[in-house]
């Protein structure tokens, strides 16, 4: 069998380029992945689990208590599995593990009725569990289909196309919703989505090559061994990728909030707004579709400006989006925001990975990304876990004041968005402190390495 990389004399892999075909596989997936975000995340599965499941300002501490610990589990598990998909050259290999879980799981959320609050929380966990640990593995894949001058252009296509996935995903299930009542209908879109997205990710599995040489496993040891023993030297090796680990910093700052808004957005509409199921749908194909303008928008940035500027420049517009929230009164102006929201959001995130694959040594590259995403987790569990107790123990605190319920609630949500915007500006400061970070992404690079 052809060998399609080599290790050269510095340690780094050559390769074969990608071929378009394998590149828009990758995109492919993250089409996959981003109708079960669209759907579960934010249109359908967080309303439903936290109106019909549940109910009133509790089902708003169980989400975010829900969306806790399947980050907690992932944040735990993802650095000591990329150190051992950079060992074994098995990145596909588990990212097919974490995918099946994540698309099982999201079937299952069909079962779940009015008052099935543990198996709510129980599937939905596991099916978060599959789609954030595939994750790690599918962004250790950027390096090896994208030079270090083609991460941001590549980064954001696959952003802007897995964008599209939630669109059409949503398109589908807001016409069955709309055509018939009731909530059998929105159980059958968590059916609907787990199809969709199996379907687009056998082109990654059946087309991409990973072409991450394996190494020999040392006498005595195990992978379980050698991964953590990898893990430990990069964490002491820390030290030598000073903007790498600043980066991480700033990112596990900023992050906070761009977790809370992702796991809360159709919460608010559906608190703040009183949107319905098919408004909230509604809201979030607006969202998806000023994503993709954000994806394309701010990977052109990152070549022509800097990476740097350009996440600084993402992060500034949801500053101004969280700001807005907490004085709007219309669903118009509220549909507005979510369009800002959804055209910077996905700038934030775009231009974060991009900046993990051009700090991060190519042969540790799944190593990098396993600590990117740990940084991840942490904030995912932390940002959603502050904002749905912050929200809850506010409403619950006016409604021993007299307060009604509902205002009680609207106000709850209302204060916590001040917690996205604290987090946001404490992350822009950290990220100011990067250096190096305002030339072209190839001279970055040559600088930090």
């Amino acid at each position: 069998m052809e060998q399609t990389a080599q290790l050269n004399t510095f340690g780094r892999v050559r390769r074969k380029p990608a071929t378009r075909r394998e590149r828009w596989a990758w995109y492919f997936y993250d089409f996959g992945n981003s109708a079960y975000a669209a759907v579960v995340l934010l249109a359908v599965y967080s309303a439903y689990f936290k109106q019909q499941v549940v109910g009133g300002a509790e089902g708003s501490r169980l989400w975010g208590f829900s969306v806790g610990i399947a980050m907690l589990v992932v944040a735990l598990c993802s650095p000591v599995l990329g150190a051992l998909a950079d060992f074994s050259a098995a990145k596909k290999r588990f990212l097919a593990i974490f995918t099946s879980m994540a698309i099982g799981f999201t079937a299952m959320l069909f079962f779940v009725e009015k008052g099935d609050i543990f198996i709510g929380m129980l599937f939905f966990i596991l099916a978060e569990i599959g789609y954030r640990g595939g994750q790690v593995f599918y962004n250790a894949l950027l390096p090896e289909i994208a030079s270090p001058d083609e991460m941001g252009r590549v980064s954001g296509n696959g952003w802007a196309f897995g964008s599209l996935g939630g669109i059409v995903c949503l398109l589908i299930v807001l016409a069955l919703i709309t055509l018939v009542k009731g909530t059998f209908v929105v159980r059958i879109s968590f059916l609907i989505t787990a199809v969709f997205y199996a379907l687009s990710t056998l082109p990654l599995f059946l087309f991409l090559r990973e072409r991450t040489i394996p190494q020999r496993l040392p006498e005595r040891e195990t992978y379980a061994s050698v991964s953590f023993k990898k893990l430990q030297q990069t964490w002491k090796k820390a030290g030598d990728f000073r903007q790498f680990v600043l980066f991480v910093v700033a990112f596990l700052v900023f992050n906070n909030a761009i977790m809370m808004t992702m796991d809360f957005a159709g919460i608010i509409g559906a608190v703040l707004f009183n949107m319905t199921q098919q408004q909230l749908i509604v809201f979030m194909i607006i969202v998806q579709v000023t994503s993709v303008m954000g994806a394309f928008v701010f990977g052109k940035l990152v070549d022509r400006l800097s990476t740097k500027r350009t996440l600084l420049l993402a992060i500034f517009g949801m500053i101004i989006a969280c700001a807005l929230i907490m004085v709007v009164d219309s669903l118009l102006a509220f549909n507005l925001i979510g369009a800002l929201a959804g055209f910077a959001l996905t700038g934030v995130q775009s231009v974060s990975r991009t900046a993990v694959g051009q700090l991060a040594p190519e042969e540790k590259s799944a190593e990098f990304f396993g600590i990117f995403s740990l940084a991840g987790q942490i904030s995912a569990f932390t940002g959603p876990a502050i904002f749905g107790m912050l929200s809850t123990a506010i409403a619950f605190s006016r409604e021993r004041s007299g307060w009604a319920t509902l205002p009680a609630e609207q106000t709850g949500m209302r204060l916590a968005v001040i917690a996205m915007l604290v987090f946001l500006a404490a992350g822009m400061l950290v990220l100011l402190a990067v250096r190096n970070w305002n030339k072209k992404p190839q001279e970055s690079l040559e600088k930090t390495i």
